[in-house]
């Protein structure tokens, strides 16, 4: 499994390069991937006080500080499989999506031309990296 989360890194990740064209656009991708489908609950700053976060009795987690709750390290490989959520056994009441399966339909609605399973990836990925970037 890790080796085709290696091979769908290895092609968004050259992907990414193509489209940026400075530093400060190096994850824009994943950044508007975030703005898309993360910011009303976890916010445009990533501090968990998006528009519809009170609605959560948990509470909505701050991303900017996953690195310093892990003494210093961002545990990526975790952050990837919560965003993706296909491979990790949920709970009733969960309400983190499990945007794996959302990327994947949405690329096959679209008759993905290099297929919908490498695009969920590519997708999950870009937006962990761009949490990654955002850590305090």
């Amino acid at each position: 499994m890790f080796r085709s989360w290696l091979m769908a890194a290895t092609c968004v990740l050259g992907a990414t390069a193509a489209l940026a064209q400075d530093a400060t656009q190096e994850y824009v991708v994943g950044q508007q991937e975030y703005m898309v489908a993360c910011a009303a609950c976890h916010g445009e700053a990533a501090d968990g006080n998006g528009e519809i976060a009170t609605m959560f009795k948990e509470g909505v987690p701050d991303l900017t500080g996953i690195a310093k709750r892990n003494d210093g390290v961002f545990p990526l490989l975790e952050i990837i499989h919560a965003i993706d959520g296909r491979a990790v056994i949920r709970g009733h009441g969960n309400p983190m999506p499990v945007f794996g399966n959302r990327y994947r339909a949405e690329a096959n609605g679209g008759n993905a031309l290099f297929g919908a399973e490498a695009i969920a990836r590519g997708r999950v990925l870009e937006l962990a990296l761009y949490i990654q970037s955002i850590q305090d």
